[in-house]
């Protein structure tokens, strides 16, 4: 069928509204980091950033305006305070390049599972290939900059060995299994993530105007500590090294550079995101103590996501995404 017989279906509508208002919150920030990074090559990913989004921002309006779908508000330059003094470290707006990259690069493929119409499924295949280049050149440049936090090594062993008994989803009593490389991966990963949350709401709070805000960002960061160390703690128990903490790249700026909308809003957004990687590690888990571990993170999660959820109406700041028609309405108004 010639693409015009194909309307957007709800989901297309749904995954192209989420990637234009989550793109124009990181890049918000991505034009802060522009303006306050020293190091050239640093500079130079970021620039690229901000081109590459700028063509994929350009191209959802039209995807939105061809179907007579209102383009979202999302995030604009007024959300931005330019000359305000540094907040963040060049090398920790690089590891925030390679995160929200990796984040990009899950959406896109959500994105692209979702999508029926060809010139979609090509646009968010052009929208990978650029983040899958982006990553390759912040992980070379970490690489380079000796930053990268590589995960644990493994000897190998001499055969492939099977499961035998109980014991090994066993985590509470007796001898615990060392952890498969299953489970580090998911482990190494959410701590990354849970580092790059902490980080960034100590630089907020030390920022926002509002108390309001000022004190949930509190929570968050009392939140992600206790999480990072329940995480640490199952790897320290294997011997294995723990990533290292970004919390040193905070400046003791206290010149808020964005909105408290926009660092209430992207806050919100890895909370969210960070459920669907607890989600893999769970799912990943097959020792007792480690399965119990992520069920709490993702309960204690789904508390601090209702509040935010709550604090971001109270100020009107929450957006909200196309609905479907709400047909009981249409007949009674008829």
């Amino acid at each position: 069928m010639d693409k015009e017989e194909l309307k957007l279906t709800s989901a297309e509508v749904g995954t192209l509204w989420g990637e234009y208002v989550n793109g124009t919150a990181v890049d918000i920030i991505n034009r802060y980091m522009l303006s306050i990074v020293e190091d050239d090559k640093i500079k130079l990913l970021f620039e690229d950033a901000i081109k590459i989004f700028d063509t994929q921002k350009n191209q959802i309006k039209l995807f939105m305006e061809n179907e007579g779908f209102p383009v979202p508000v999302g995030f604009t330059e007024s959300d931005l305070n330019k000359g305000t003094k540094r907040l963040f470290s060049d090398i920790f707006c690089l590891h925030y390049l390679q995160m929200m990259t990796l984040h990009g690069l899950l959406g896109h493929s959500t994105s692209l599972s979702s999508s029926v119409r060809k010139d979609l499924r090509h646009f968010y295949d052009s929208c990978s290939n650029d983040g899958m280049s982006m990553y390759h050149r912040t992980t070379e440049l970490l690489l380079e900059k000796g930053h990268l936090q590589r995960d644990p090594y493994f000897y190998p062993d001499k055969k492939p060995e099977f499961v035998t008994g109980q014991e090994f989803i066993d985590g509470y009593f007796g001898d615990k299994r060392p952890l498969a490389s299953t489970e580090i991966i998911a482990l190494s990963l959410n701590l990354k993530k849970k580092i790059m949350e902490k980080t960034l709401s100590i630089g907020f709070s030390q920022v926002t105007q509002s108390k309001e805000v000022r004190k949930f960002l509190e929570s968050i960061q009392n939140a992600s500590d206790k999480q990072i160390q329940s995480l640490g703690k199952i790897l320290k128990g294997d011997n294995l090294p723990v990533p290292v903490s970004w919390e040193s790249e905070v400046t003791s700026s206290q010149e808020s550079p964005f909105s408290d909308k926009l660092m209430l809003y992207h806050i919100g957004v890895l909370l969210q995101s960070s459920q669907s990687y607890h989600g893999s590690g769970l799912s990943s888990a097959m020792r007792i103590d480690l399965t119990t571990t992520y069920e709490k993170i993702i309960l204690k999660n789904l508390t601090i996501t209702k509040e935010w959820f709550n604090l971001m109406t109270e100020n009107k700041w929450l957006e909200q995404p196309p609905l479907a028609p709400n047909r009981k309405k249409l007949a009674k108004d008829k």
